[in-house]
């Protein structure tokens, strides 16, 4: 069995003659923080969604935990937590009621745990002294955490993040920031962040993914793009040709 939590394996995904992504393969493994990058229509979404199962690739693979997201999509994707696009809620509910209710969908928590489960989660997005007020009453960074927490109801190993950052003032970039860090070494989570904001992941993430034009250009360690003081927006722009 791979050591690897997930295996992209020469996805293509073609629409008509053309290539949104040609032959990307990556792994990535458990206590790691990814950041995945590339311009505007380099593939980005498309591989998310292939990821998570929302799309079928054209030829290629996607393995979580050894299980082929295509042929054991339910198990493949209870290892998967994932906010694809900005998180939704009913404003009239409480964030506790928000969890309350998706907490059903998952039926590995078992009913007399889900309680206790909730309040875990919404200590660990900093949101146990607000769980009881109405969603209407959140800033955006708080709805992004509530995001957070509801993408780990399940037991997941693989939070997707797409540009979880979107929107929000410094101060709730920094407080997503300090709670992504804490998850990935509290509880050996991996990371898979899609965003524009280059200087936030170069902050956190352990490695980087790179596409242009559907193709991957580069997957290694941050330290290893990133020279010594140099910005990761003047690496990218490098790797892009411009």
């Amino acid at each position: 069995m791979s050591d690897s939590l997930l295996e992209v394996s020469q996805v293509t995904k073609k629409m008509g003659k053309r290539h949104l992504l040609d032959r990307v393969s990556f792994k990535l493994q458990k206590g790691k923080i990814y950041g995945f990058i590339g311009p505007n229509g380099a593939g980005k979404t498309t591989m998310m969604r292939i990821m998570t199962g929302l799309m079928q690739p054209t030829s290629g693979s996607v393995k979580i935990a050894s299980y082929d997201v295509q042929t054991d999509r339910e198990k493949a994707l209870s290892k998967v937590g994932a906010i694809i696009e900005s998180p939704v809620f009913f404003d009239y509910m409480t964030g506790r009621q928000v969890l309350r209710n998706l907490s059903r969908l998952h039926f590995e928590i078992v009913s007399s745990d889900r309680e206790t489960h909730i309040e875990e989660l919404l200590t660990k997005v900093r949101l146990e002294t607000r769980g009881d007020d109405k969603v209407k009453t959140y800033s955006l960074g708080m709805k992004q955490r509530l995001g957070i927490a509801q993408s780990m109801l399940g037991t997941p190993e693989l939070l997707l993040l797409d540009e979880p950052s979107n929107g929000l003032d410094p101060m709730g970039m920094q407080e997503l920031k300090d709670i992504v860090l804490q998850l990935r070494d509290s509880a050996n989570y991996a990371f898979f962040i899609s965003s524009h904001l280059l200087d936030e992941l170069q902050q956190m993430c352990d490695e980087l993914i790179v596409i242009k034009e559907g193709r991957l250009v580069w997957q290694g360690p941050t330290d290893q793009l990133v020279e010594d003081g140099q910005r990761l927006e003047d690496a990218f722009m490098g790797l892009m040709g411009l």
